[in-house]
């Protein structure tokens, strides 16, 4: 019993030490927003988006086009919140389709979703922060 307690404890040790060898450029905030948004995307975009952000056909765009992302970045709360109904350019493709809003997310929810979305889709290292996403919606025009 002894030996194996300290089996798992070099186990645990190694672990450790394997993990902060690991340089990544996403940060531990980063990580926790994007592993909540990934709940939210499951169960309020998926459907529309797809399971990969590859959107579906012409009808809804990909989430994967990077320049999108940062070209909007600070439009991209208001259209989860209150949706899009005007046509939009994604990866050169033009899409109409109106998009429903998301009222019933709240401004972390969509912190949360749109991290998921630009680091897991878009390549993007960064976190949209709760206060980004309230300053962005406090702009909105609906």
């Amino acid at each position: 019993m002894r030996h194996f307690a300290l089996f798992v404890i070099l186990l645990l040790v190694t672990f450790l030490a394997y993990l902060s060898s690991c340089q990544s450029n996403i940060s531990i905030q980063t990580a926790q927003y994007a592993v909540n948004g990934q709940k939210v995307y499951k169960a309020h975009c998926e459907n529309c988006h797809g399971g990969k952000g590859e959107g579906l056909g012409t009808l809804y765009p990909p989430l994967t086009d990077k320049n999108f992302f940062a070209e909007n970045r600070k439009k991209l709360a208001c259209i989860v919140r209150h949706g899009l109904q005007e046509e939009i350019e994604v990866s050169g493709q033009k899409y109409d389709q109106p998009m429903p809003g998301n009222t019933m997310l709240t401004d972390l929810d969509i912190a949360y979703v749109l991290t998921y979305i630009t680091t897991r889709f878009g390549g993007i290292d960064s976190t949209y922060t709760h206060e980004e996403v309230k300053s962005a919606l406090a702009d909105c025009r609906p």
